[in-house]
Order: C-alpha cells, then structure tokens, then sequence
C-alpha cells in the first residue's frame, strides 16, 4: 500500500485498462465518462483489503457495497475479472514488494472481499429490486443553488430516518449520487432529498436545475447507520452544515413519531444566513416541541453564533452522556469528531455518514 500510494492515479487507470481491455463488455456497466468513478471502485478495493484482519468491519462494509452494487449491474460472474484487473496492477506497480506471498495473500483477500459481496447480493435479491424507480412529484428552489426534490417510488420504499441512498437521473445513466433522506418514513410514501448544485456537479446540476414533476429517477437501496437508538432516553446532540440539516430534520421527526420525549439539541450551521435554507421548518419544529432547541451557526454573518461548526458547540456545555449526530461536508465531520472526542464524548456515541475520504467510496 506504501508503495502504491504516491502513483495511485497510475495504478487505477491502468487497473482500468486491464480490466476493459481484457473484458471489453463490463465497460457498459461504467458511466461513459470515468472522472469520479475511475478512482472509487478501486479505492473500495484497497479500503476493504485493509480490513482483512477486522472481521466484523470487513463484513459490514462490504455488505452494504454488495447490496449498492446491484444497481449497476453487478453479477457474479463479473468478480474475478475484477480480481484480476487488481491483481495485474499491484503486481506491475509494487515491483519492490510484490512476489509470491505478497500475490498469495492479495487473492486470499480477494477471494473474501468478493464472496461477501456475492452473498449480500444473493440475499438481498431474494427480497428487493436493484433500484427503485422514482416520479419526481415536487421541485420547490429554496436559493438559487439549493432545491428540496420530492419522490414517488413505484413500489414501498423501506428506510429508516438518518440513512441515505444513491440517486441516479435520466440525464447521466449510470452516474450515482448519495443523499440523504431529508424526513422520515412517512404514510404516503414520498421521499424528498435537499440537493445543492455544486461546480461541475453533474448529478447535483441536473437535480436542480433540470429536474421537474414528472421526470423518472432511479434510487439505490437505503444505507448508513446514522440512526436513532430509541430504547434509550439519552439526549441528541445534532450538527447539520449546509444541506447536511435534511438527515438531521428526519431524526427529529423520527424522535416525534416514537413520542418519547428526549432533549434534542440541534446546531445549524452555514456559511452565510442565506443559506439556512431551511430554518424556518426547523424553527416550527421547536415551537411544536418544548423538548427541541434549535440554534444557527453563521461563519460570515450577523445572525446565529459566531465560530462556526462544531466549535461553537464547546459553548453550551458537556455533551458527553448525548448521542451526537454529524452530517455536512467532510471537513465538517472531521473537525466535529475531533471536537467531541476532545470534549470527552465516547467514540461509540458519535454517528455520522460516511466520508468517502476517511473510509472508501460505496459507489
């Protein structure tokens, strides 16, 4: 891995090339232009061979990335050509130390990255589709980058508030995107998704500037652990940044819908008040619920508390018997747990989404 790493960019595309060369009809299984996608299957693989040893994280992991893999197509039969593609790299591109049981072990690890991938799939085939399609039934613009999207699947949608999923639009086939479900399971069945159009952001652009009643999308199965524990009454700590408020808003609503009554502290940060998009929606909850308290965090303007996420959290006290929950952008995420961890809240009670960057893509 030490030796690999400074020419990682070398090593995937050539992974690639062997993988499509010598397997010319998996290409149609990856969206036509590689930019994203080049570098996050082959930086799953890597994440997964670095748990080899860790059993019950190997195990979870992959088996939310079996699952997610059948959206794209996924067979069995597809795996060893992986395996070899991978092989072939590290073999050309870790002359130093690569050799018998270097080899030997990489395809032990392979074997059983591959076999828990297979019978994740295999299970949850028995029980769900691929992917859902979806009706876009709503399309509301909060700022001029930022739209609240609404969905109606053709079929119940399982999910639990917290968790998120992997969209894909008619407009890039088989270019998948996560979000969060921004409100919990509700009894008419519509899912909505808080989406922000980001530079160069082809999923995100579309969703938001393209995307109107009417049109098809295609979700993932629903993942993540970012979930409320409810036989317990610890008190909620939540930190949303940016659009990071939509899975945050679900577990307060998940917390209404148990009618169990906990504090729940909620820290909205942005960058500027414009974009608290969804305040007023966050205020109306507090108003309904004496229990929920809701404060904005403003890192360029007058309103809300000043020094930004999660710092400004340090103020209001010890949270270390709170469950917290992180959601926003990855540097966000990582300066929280470092604040909460420093602040002495036990690891295990610190939930956030995954950081493609810390644990390796899912898609």
């Amino acid at each position: 891995m030490a030796e690999i790493e400074p020419i990682a960019d070398t090593v995937t595309s050539h992974f690639y090339a062997l993988l499509f060369l010598r397997h010319p009809a998996l290409r149609a299984l990856f969206p036509a232009a590689m930019d994203t996608q080049r570098d996050r299957l082959f930086a799953a693989l890597l994440t997964a061979a670095t748990h080899a040893d860790d059993p019950v994280t190997l195990t979870t992991y992959l088996t939310h990335l079996g699952r997610g893999h059948r959206k794209y197509g996924t067979r069995p039969e597809h795996y060893p050509a992986v395996g070899e593609a991978l092989i072939g790299a590290l073999s050309r591109y870790a002359p130093s130390t690569w050799g018998p049981r270097t080899e030997a072990a990489w395809v032990a690890a392979y074997t059983t990255i591959s076999q828990i991938m297979i019978d994740a799939a295999t299970a949850d085939e028995l029980h769900a589709p691929a992917w859902w399609q979806a009706e876009v039934v709503a399309h509301e613009m909060r700022t001029k980058d930022v739209a609240i999207v609404t969905v109606r699947p053709e079929q119940p949608y399982p999910f639990l508030a917290g968790q998120y999923t992997a969209l894909e639009t008619p407009w890039w086939p088989r270019v998948w995107r996560h979000y969060s479900f921004a409100s919990a399971p509700r009894s008419d069945g519509l899912l909505s998704f808080h989406v922000k159009a980001v530079p160069a952001g082809w999923v995100s652009n579309a969703l938001v500037h393209r995307a109107r009643p009417g049109d098809v999308l295609r979700l993932g199965p629903p993942t993540g652990s970012m979930t409320v524990d409810h036989t317990t009454d610890s008190g909620l700590l939540c930190l949303g940044g940016g659009t990071g408020i939509a899975p945050i808003k679900a577990l307060v609503e998940d917390v209404v819908q148990h009618g169990r009554r906990r504090s729940v502290d909620v820290f909205y940060g942005a960058r500027r008040n414009d974009d608290l998009y969804d305040f007023d929606t966050m205020l109306r909850l507090q108003q309904t619920h004496s229990w929920l308290s809701v404060r904005p965090v403003v890192d360029d303007g007058p309103a809300g508390l000043p020094g930004g996420l999660p710092e400004a959290v340090r103020e209001y006290g010890s949270w270390h018997t709170h469950d917290v929950y992180l959601s926003g952008p990855p540097g966000m995420i990582r300066r929280g747990v470092d604040t909460m961890l420093g602040m002495g809240v036990p690891s295990h009670r610190i939930r956030h989404d995954s950081i493609e960057g810390l644990v390796g893509a899912t898609t």
